[in-house]
């Protein structure tokens, strides 16, 4: 509960004591922001007064605020010293926070319309958010999205203060109970006294750690986007709810711009593209979530897997296969089988009495029997065993997306075996290797994330607290030393170590990510891994995951949608197109294309009794580089007239002069690789 403070209004019990301590010693508290200035306080004082302090027009567009770490709400008191970080919609948490309280906000809109709908969570995503709704009998519709975009867009203009509120347990089972809502009444199974808050902003109130921005004001333009099925905390054995996306903005005209980008990202999805371009299908019979790859998406496929390993052999790797399956005891001893059994494809089990197999999650396990298979002295490390291996994992049939969440994909995995003394450097070696693979596709747009364990809930990770250190100190560290631009998130580590994810944004501006690198202390202790060192003593071993492209699926849909089908020329299927003008000039437009594959160029001949114009639109949509057309003229003088997709026609010149150009962007675009 709240209590009257002279200072500043109210405040709150998780600090209470805090304020008549600083009043009674006549202290100021200290606030240190972003830029290193420290500035003095009275005590009481919020990030909006802060905020106030510096600007008017800062505070106008403050929406929460960063304090000591943890996000809060800009009208909170601060608990005493800290650090402060003011957040607007420039920052991601700023963003989050308004899209958490329009959750709130749709979700008083859906009260007002539908009375009697119950309240699953409503939490912000990558782009917007959801609120998960029981309506009973009643459905929900695009036809509807209109109504509630004006109840939100109405209930937004009166500026409704978001009010939090402590509760004891006792009083929100109450509440809820009065109000019939056994989704509100299950969350709070799970907390207890002192760790309960409600929010209301208007006649809606709800169950809510928060944060919230200050009032419904900020609030100036609403899209619901789409309604789903979604079965209530993630059960398909429990009640399926309605599933209401929806997005805001502080700014009409920044929603206008997204839809626009919503539009544009249509037109590149790859499951769209995919199908145009003939890359990659899918089956009912082999199964959800299983693509089948065409030719030309294979051989998409196989200029990856080449590049990969081209760099793979120059920073010596060693290349290794496993299959498909392993024994469960296997995955009991890596921890995989504990943490996400229950999750996973369930073992297969053979006709020889408690024999079961399970089909591989993860490739790392089977590298550990590999690197245990013989002796190895400290003089063999680093070892680095890579494979495209391919692995199974059990997703939800609402999860499945395209080729971005799929239950069979392949990794180009490595495993890095090494002494502790030799950490840090091969981290950075496969830095450079995932940088390397973002010039080659021109994605120069990236931060790193460090994941690291949760700050509070251990119970979800293995191996020892001084292992977990050492690993999260190697990441930051080689990371600082390469200077990469990196943002820290906590809860986001592997369950045996900390990670390195690179966040890529595409051309639309979306963010993915894409490669990883975790150091791991602890399968090679579940392992018994060891190594005998330099003092003739056994040691164990550290291991590096590391996936550059994380998954040729997941990569392969990015790159689709991030060039709008329009691959690099190194890695596009096809390069070129042989156009001939007429029947007559067949043969020679076959010799061409054999003669271009002599020089190590993709193309094909387009035999169509078509017009030129005809074949050159089809190209233009096939997203073909370069279209070759023969002639008369050009077969006489052993010449090919050159068009560019997207360019149009570059000239007549010698078929070597066609070839050197090819090679020399291909050349450009690899760095030399």
């Amino acid at each position: 509960m709240c209590s009257q403070n002279p200072a500043n209004g109210y405040f709150c019990r998780p600090v209470r004591g805090l304020f008549v301590e600083f009043a009674a010693l006549n202290m100021k508290i200290k606030v240190t922001l972003p830029d290193g200035s420290v500035r003095e306080f009275e005590p009481g004082v919020s990030a909006m007064d802060v905020a106030r302090s510096i600007s008017e027009g800062l505070a106008r567009n403050v929406l929460s605020a960063k304090v000591n770490g943890e996000v809060r709400d800009a009208n909170r008191p601060l608990p005493g010293d800290c650090t402060l970080q003011l957040l607007t919609w420039n920052d991601a948490e700023g963003k989050s926070t308004l899209w958490h309280s329009s959750a709130h906000l749709m979700a008083e809109a859906l009260e007002a319309l539908y009375p009697g709908t119950k309240f699953g969570i409503g939490p912000p995503i990558e782009n917007g958010f959801y609120y998960d709704i029981d309506l009973g009998e009643r459905t929900i519709g695009e036809g509807d999205f209109a109504a509630i975009e004006a109840k939100m867009k109405e209930l937004a203009s009166k500026k409704e203060a978001y009010v939090r509120k402590e509760v004891s347990k006792a009083d929100a089972i109450a509440y809820f109970k009065e109000k019939g809502d056994e989704y509100k009444l299950e969350l709070l199974e799970g907390l207890a006294d002192g760790e309960i808050t409600f929010y209301t902003q208007g006649n809606f109130t709800d169950l809510c750690r928060g944060p919230h921005i200050p009032d419904t004001s900020f609030i100036k333009a609403s899209k619901v986007m789409s309604v789903a099925g979604a079965y209530w905390r993630g059960d398909e054995k429990r009640k399926q709810l309605t599933r209401l996306y929806a997005i805001t903005f502080p700014k009409q005209k920044e929603l206008d711009e997204y839809l626009v980008l919503l539009e544009e990202a249509k037109k590149r999805d790859h499951r769209k593209l995919g199908k145009e371009l003939d890359l990659f299908t899918f089956s009912e019979k082999v199964g959800a979530g299983l693509p089948l790859w065409l030719p030309k998406g294979t051989a998409l496929r196989e200029r990856l897997i080449n590049f990969m390993k081209n760099a793979q052999e120059r920073d010596g790797y060693e290349q290794v296969a496993t299959p498909h399956i392993g024994g469960k005891a296997l995955y009991v001893t890596s921890g995989h089988w504990d943490k996400y059994g229950k999750d996973s494809f369930q073992p297969i089990h053979t006709p020889n009495e408690g024999e079961e197999f399970m089909l591989k999650p993860m490739n790392c396990p089977h590298h550990c029997e590999i690197y245990a298979s013989r002796p190895r002295s400290y003089k063999d490390l680093p070892l680095r065993l890579a494979e495209f291996g391919t692995v199974y994992r059990y997703e939800q049939s609402g999860e499945l997306h395209g080729l971005t969440r799929v239950r069979g994909f392949t990794q180009d995995d490595a495993h890095l075996f090494c002494r502790p003394d030799q950490v840090k450097e091969e981290f950075i070696k496969v830095i450079d290797l995932v940088l390397l693979v973002f010039k080659a596709l021109d994605m120069n747009d990236y931060e790193a994330q460090i994941s690291l364990r949760d700050k509070v809930d251990r119970s979800k990770y293995i191996g020892s607290e001084a292992n977990w250190e050492k690993a999260e100190a190697a990441i930051i560290d080689a990371a600082a030393e390469k200077g990469l631009k990196t943002f820290v998130e906590y809860g986001e580590a592997a369950f045996y170590g900390p990670k390195l994810d690179f966040m890529v944004k595409d051309a639309l501006g979306r963010r993915w990510q894409l490669g990883t690198i975790q150091v791991d202390y602890n399968l090679p202790e579940r392992f018994e891994l060891e190594y005998v060192g330099s003092d003739n003593a056994r040691h164990c071993p550290v291991m590096i995951h590391r996936a550059p492209f994380g998954s040729l699926e997941r990569f392969i849909a990015v790159i689709i949608e991030h060039t709008a089908g329009r691959f690099p020329l190194w890695l596009t299927p096809e390069q070129a197109v042989v156009l001939p003008i007429s029947d007559k000039y067949v043969d020679q437009a076959r010799q061409l294309s054999a003669s271009l594959k002599d020089s190590d160029i993709r193309a094909s001949v387009d035999e169509r009794n078509e017009k030129i114009g005809r074949k050159i639109r089809d190209a233009e949509l096939a997203k073909t580089p370069f279209m070759l057309i023969i002639g008369e003229k050009e077969a006489a003088e052993g010449t090919v007239s050159v068009r560019e997709h997207g360019q149009g026609d570059l000239g007549t010149m010698p078929v070597k002069a066609f070839t050197d150009l090819v090679h020399a962007r291909v050349t450009a675009q690899l760095g030399g690789l």
